[in-house]
């Protein structure tokens, strides 16, 4: 398998999961509890929402070849 294609397989994942955490965010049952943290656990949750998108974008770029980033 190339390169190239390893990064564009990568790629696809990458959206697959981005649309499935999108079609939970969505969810009614997930949007009711939400609403019932309390803010120190909503921050918590913010914050390690972040941390794994940091995290993510690390190693898509340590997979990803630059000459198709950029």
């Amino acid at each position: 398998m190339s390169v190239v294609r390893s990064a564009v397989a990568a790629v696809e994942v990458t959206i697959a999961v981005v649309g499935v955490a999108v079609a939970i965010s969505r969810h009614p049952m997930v949007r009711a509890g939400l609403r019932a943290m309390p803010p120190a656990l909503k921050d918590a949750a913010a914050d390690a929402a972040l941390e794994a998108a940091y995290r993510a974008g690390a190693a898509a770029r340590r997979i990803v070849p630059k000459s198709i980033i950029g």
